[in-house]
């Protein structure tokens, strides 16, 4: 018979599939040839249950059917295996629905029932810890995580954003640049380091930097397999509420459900809808694996990826520039905000501010090439130009929910940012949706954040607990090369929030002993804590801009959960000499205008 031409004719035959669907217990659409049509009909015969057999190749309109079963079902092949009205699939689906126990409960009538218990999509470090914490506590659990390649054609292995292109790479080139500081130290120490035989060289850093990754990558899959953890690298897109097409880097699409789903799908950094931004600029997705040294570099935004980027390259040499379009470290305390961009300054990062770029242009290819931008400032007309080897890009990130399904399952997300909203259970408005990570609506994006709230996630979903994650009491770094370290509310916030009236702010400059032969930085490092007056001076926000501030920071953020408050700093002996210990000593309040400076070390 020839195709469908005509809209009632599709009409009428896909009525008569589904009245066949809806009237049998087990309908199989095979063909009389197919080998795999021939095990599944055996199957049921094994197991003393009648199918109703369509043959497609015996009947007139075969090739109808099977087109409209593509339609109704993503699913070109046959057998096609329908169970008391819910899809099966093929010959492996069936077979492994009944090794699974799936096929015995559908056919008691037991139509909810899913492939998984609980599906993820997004291999990054939130997705892959509540994985492998609902497998432990005995769930079946896939995971879903494709990396799509940047415009440069860049991507990466398992483990997402921080492990592959952000906080792991990160950290270790500001090593990088930290240790060629320490090299400038060294001679003041007494150390004979020639001046002409210390050059630092971008292809061994990147080198090693990418091998360790690899390794970190490889060890998320085995830590998946020895749970159970069913990983597949497939672009995962829901078609249903419960139903997902999964489509890997050859195009081969598969169908999965499940009973529950996270999304963990993290995010991209944002172009600029510029004309040669896409073309000519990289961001912090191609600059950890940039094959050459980047050169003359401007720093397009005032991010904390910005300002990290910009500061470890021009601590290996390099000559940088930030272009800043309003304000440093949205979003954090502008005060140690405006504190590490002045160090920063002090230190040979050029700024750009109150501009944005309008124009990249290629004025010659190469490794690196050179780069025209043209920038328009924000207060005036005024337009400037600049030439740079390499144009990188940190203006923010974009949450990559825009194209895996989200409105087939109903989920809403904020229209302007993609952002996913949730209750205080990470509960979209989809009840078996759940959301972790980068993509919340107005909560940390920092790894740490996502592994804790997946962690507790998994064990409210399957464990019975109630635990929930702590959005407030957050530490974090920001690794300029002054490091900026925080816990709790900015200023701004706590005024915003308590009141200035309310508020006592204690601040403290300090010169770490280990600047001090060195002569540099002498009280440029920079102490703060906020406490709330009507709450017995209690510790709302906890500020550090020093070395190691990531470890200052961590402990001082444990003594917040509990509590902290300014007595019990003050009761506390410091451990001399160190920077931590500016914190149990600090005196001076804001309000007060006293003198912070410190006439020799913080001990």
């Amino acid at each position: 018979m020839p195709p469908i031409d005509n809209d009632t004719g599709r009409n009428q035959l896909k009525t008569r599939i589904q009245e066949l669907i809806d009237s049998n217990q087990v309908l199989v659409f095979s063909k009389s040839h197919c080998p795999f049509c021939v095990k599944v009909k055996d199957l049921f015969k094994e197991l003393n249950v009648s199918c109703n057999v369509v043959e497609l190749d015996l009947i007139d309109d075969g090739s109808n059917y099977q087109e409209l079963l593509l339609e109704m079902t993503r699913q070109k092949t046959v057998p096609n295996v329908f169970v008391n009205k819910t899809h099966i699939g093929g010959c492996d689906k069936t077979m492994q629905a009944h090794k699974d126990g799936i096929l015995q409960k559908l056919l008691c009538g037991e139509s909810e029932v899913y492939e998984y218990d609980l599906i993820v999509i997004g291999g990054g470090s939130g997705g892959l810890a509540c994985s492998k914490e609902a497998a432990t506590l005995g769930k079946k659990v896939m995971v879903l995580d494709y990396v799509v390649p940047t415009p440069k054609g860049n991507s990466w292995g398992l483990g997402g954003t921080c492990v592959n292109v952000g906080c792991i790479p990160k950290k270790l080139m500001h090593q990088t640049a930290l240790l060629g500081t320490s090299m400038q130290d060294a001679r003041k120490f007494g150390w004979e380091v020639p001046e002409e035989t210390v050059k630092h060289n971008w292809e061994t850093m990147k080198t090693a930097v990418n091998n360790y990754i690899g390794s970190l990558n490889w060890g998320y899959r085995v830590a998946l397999r020895d749970k159970n953890v069913n990983y597949v690298n497939s672009y995962a897109e829901f078609i249903e509420p419960h139903k997902i097409k999964a489509t890997n880097k050859r195009g081969k699409e598969t169908f999965h459900t499940a009973a529950k789903f996270i999304l963990a799908t993290g995010e991209r950094p944002r172009y600029l809808g510029i004309p040669g931004d896409k073309e000519y600029c990289i961001t912090s997705d191609d600059l950890f694996s940039l094959p050459h040294c980047p050169g003359k570099t401007l720093v397009i935004g005032a991010s904390y990826v910005a300002l990290e980027c910009g500061g470890f390259l021009a601590g290996l040499g390099l000559d940088v520039t930030v272009m800043v379009r309003s304000i440093l470290l949205r979003g954090f305390d502008q005060d140690m905000a405006n504190r590490a961009g002045e160090h920063m300054e002090e230190h040979g990062v050029k700024f750009l501010r109150k501009y944005v770029p309008v124009k990249v242009e290629e004025l010659e290819a190469g490794t690196p090439g050179r780069l025209k931008v043209t920038a328009k400032s924000t207060e005036s007309d005024e337009t400037i130009e600049g030439e740079y080897n390499t144009v990188l890009i940190a203006v923010g990130r974009d949450a990559c929910t825009g194209k895996i399904g989200l409105d087939q399952a109903g989920v809403k997300v904020n229209p302007k940012n993609g952002k996913v909203p949730v209750n205080d259970e990470e509960q979209t408005n989809v009840p078996h949706i759940y959301a972790i990570g980068d993509i919340l609506e107005g909560k940390w994006e920092l790894t740490p954040v996502a592994i804790q709230a997946g962690k507790l996630l998994a064990r409210r979903l399957y464990a019975g607990a109630s635990l929930k994650c702590d959005y407030v009491n957050v530490p974090t770094t920001v690794f300029t090369p002054l490091e900026y370290g925080a816990c709790g509310h900015s200023e701004e916030k706590a005024i915003e929030l308590y009141g200035q009236d309310n508020l006592e702010v204690y601040h403290s400059l300090f010169w770490p002993l280990e600047f001090t032969v060195p002569n540099r930085d002498n009280n440029k490092c920079y102490s703060k804590i906020i406490c709330n007056k009507l709450d017995n001076d209690r510790v709302i926000g906890f500020h550090y801009l020093g070395p190691n501030a990531g470890e200052v920071t961590q402990g001082y953020g444990a003594a917040m959960k509990c509590g902290l408050t300014k007595e019990q700093l003050d009761n506390t002996i410091g451990i001399h000499p160190t920077c931590a210990e500016i914190f149990t000593t600090m005196e001076v309040t804001k309000s007060s205008g006293g003198d912070i400076t410190q006439a020799g070390c913080c001990g």
